[in-house]
């Protein structure tokens, strides 16, 4: 799993079933500071779908929203298992790193 791919997941998972393209550009940017391009983050949210790790599906839109559609997804069974994974693999690579990193 990439970075950002990693990124993605975990701010689907934050936001919820409801989570959308740009709530999730926000909550990447908020937590991290990094300026997402919607094309990055379109993209990755594409192909996370077309590995099994998120499930995406159209809302309905709604006055407040001028009846615009938007893409909803949550992250699946498989996606939270893949997450646990590189969770618990990074965790073993920063195991015993000095904070400083060796310097």
């Amino acid at each position: 799993m990439g970075e950002f791919e990693h990124l993605v997941m975990l701010a689907v998972l934050r936001l919820g079933p409801t989570a959308y393209g740009a709530t999730i550009i926000e909550e990447i940017e908020k937590r991290t500071g990094r300026d997402v391009s919607q094309a990055a983050a379109y993209l990755t949210l594409k192909r996370l779908e077309k590995k099994g790790w998120l499930r995406g599906r159209q809302e309905e839109g709604d006055e407040a929203r001028g009846y615009r559609e938007r893409r909803c997804f949550e992250i699946t069974e498989e996606g939270l298992e893949r997450l646990e994974r590189s969770r618990e693999e990074l965790a073993s690579m920063w195991e015993g790193l000095a904070p400083g990193l060796g310097r």
